[in-house]
């Protein structure tokens, strides 16, 4: 984040944590892992199946120290931050296995440490390396992430550009209950806690329905007001976006001081903290997005993406660590933006919402004008929840994926109960995406998105002994992503 959106003692502070994390790299080599996700994205899932496969040997063919044997030991450890929750691997992996259900999403932070020991891929290396690595996996909302902008933000910006964008498209019938009431007060009438209440309550209101399964919006901030936790009622999650008076300033006393000043708070008690005490300490970060739901929602979904992916990027300063940066705030040199459930396309198609998913990322690079070095795009599943087959139909071939529905998943009329298997036809995606985006900029309201039919399935069934589970989780290109963010940490 740019320096102006903190204050002297925040960088003071943020140097003074990097310090301390710097020596005790140097006794104990440490990276900190940031991984998040856009709604529903799955990060959850992600690091049990990253955590799962490097405990037991997954097959990670493209993950260089696991493939030549370097790594000799993979454990979990005791994290080093105390205050923080701990990432309840294994009651997520129980989930997943043992009861083939997907685990419920965190919805705070979260820590895991993860130490491996290996031996250098060089000899100059393994005269001058300890051999052991410790990976802090820091998990966290991606809403937290999208409110990190509003550090830079004054109380009219974010009002002026809230309205603005509830004015757009379907997020104007949504908002439609707020904006009509944000009408009817007088930002400078007298401050009321009950008209700042209702304000608020209808406002998270717009904020839920654009979140929904039915319309998947990924531009939601202020993120607590959909995840309160035990800041619900407070102040600070208690005011709303209002009109700017014809000066710019509210009476003092009035609603409109009040609500700039619970703004003011929530920036201060919710985001700055968690952007000084968390985010500012991150080396390597990845961001799960479901590029698939956004395109089976439709045009306006895909341009919210993009939308929620450039306020993501401008968060992050791509680069080189050093001595230096570490003085002025530590520095994320690498950036790893992964489109999930790759499994609900036939392989043909995983290529392709790559491809999607990484003009999504140049469009959104361009458009706050940041350079692209160090950012990564790939398309995953962190657990494989089917298998590909071909079915007959009028004398072709045609390419299917095959799983078990959840239960309650609706195919065709037919409703599943969560124990029969399925094949579906999941649909093909452009190969090329330049004719997408050409109409997505021509004539948004008419493109033509591919016709794809997203089913949810359960995690697959996998054979243990009663004991502990001896078959690592099935993913897709899981080693590619582990090879971009760790690979040269253990060369």
């Amino acid at each position: 984040m740019p320096p102006s959106l903190t204050s002297l003692t925040d960088d003071a502070l943020i140097a003074f944590d990097n310090l301390t994390d710097r020596a005790a790299s140097l006794l104990h080599p440490t990276i900190r892992l940031g991984v998040t996700g856009l709604s529903r994205a799955g990060k959850t899932v992600f690091i049990s199946s990253l955590v799962h496969n490097l405990l037991h040997g997954g097959r990670l063919p493209l993950f260089e120290p696991m493939r030549s044997g370097r790594i000799s030991s993979v454990r979990l450890e005791q994290q080093p931050d105390d205050a923080v929750a701990r990432f309840q691997y294994e009651d997520h992996i129980q989930a997943l296995v043992r009861e083939r259900i997907w685990p419920d999403s965190t919805r705070a932070i979260s820590e895991l440490r993860l130490t491996l020991e290996y031996q250098s891929a060089s000899g100059w290396g393994r005269l001058f390396s300890s051999g052991k690595l410790s990976i802090d996996i820091v998990d966290y909302p991606g809403e937290w992430l999208l409110d990190l902008p509003l550090l830079g933000q004054e109380y009219s910006t974010f009002s002026e550009r809230t309205l603005q964008l509830a004015e757009t498209g379907i997020r104007r019938e949504l908002s439609e209950t707020w904006r009509q009431m944000t009408k009817t007060v007088d930002p400078d009438a007298p401050a009321d806690e009950m008209t700042a209440r209702r304000l608020a309550e209808a406002f998270t209101g717009y904020l839920r329905a654009c979140k929904s399964d039915e319309r998947s919006l990924s531009t939601l901030p202020p993120g607590r007001f959909l995840m309160p936790g035990d800041l619900e009622g407070s102040p600070a999650l208690t005011f709303a976006p209002l009109p700017q008076t014809p000066d710019g300033k509210y009476a003092k006393g009035s609603l409109g001081a009040m609500m700039a000043r619970r703004y003011d708070a929530y920036r201060n008690v919710v985001v700055k903290p968690f952007f000084r005490e968390h985010f500012a300490r991150l080396d390597r970060q990845i961001v799960l997005v479901d590029a698939l739901q956004a395109l089976n929602r439709g045009p306006e979904a895909v341009q919210d993406l993009e939308r929620a992916l450039s306020d993501v990027l401008a968060c992050f300063k791509p680069g080189t660590n050093s001595i230096i940066s570490s003085l002025t705030g530590r520095r994320i040199d690498r950036v790893l933006i992964a489109a999930t459930k790759a499994d609900h396309l036939h392989h043909e198609s995983h290529d392709r919402l790559e491809a999607i998913t990484r003009r999504l990322v140049d469009r959104a690079i361009h458009r706050i004008g940041m350079a692209g070095a160090g950012i990564d795009v790939m398309a995953i599943a962190s657990v494989r929840a089917t298998r590909e087959a071909t079915v007959k139909q009028d004398g072709m071939l045609l390419p299917v994926i095959t799983g078990t529905p959840i239960e309650g998943e609706k195919i065709n009329g037919e409703i599943f109960d969560g124990k029969r298997k399925t094949a579906i036809f999941p649909g093909d995606l452009p190969e090329k995406p330049d004719s997408l985006f050409h109409q997505l900029d021509s004539k948004p309201q008419e493109t033509l998105l591919p016709d794809l039919n997203i089913v949810r399935f359960r995690p697959p069934s996998l054979e243990d002994t009663g004991g502990a589970i001896q078959l690592s989780v099935p993913h897709i290109r899981l080693d590619r992503a582990l090879q971009f963010l760790l690979g040269d940490r253990l060369a």
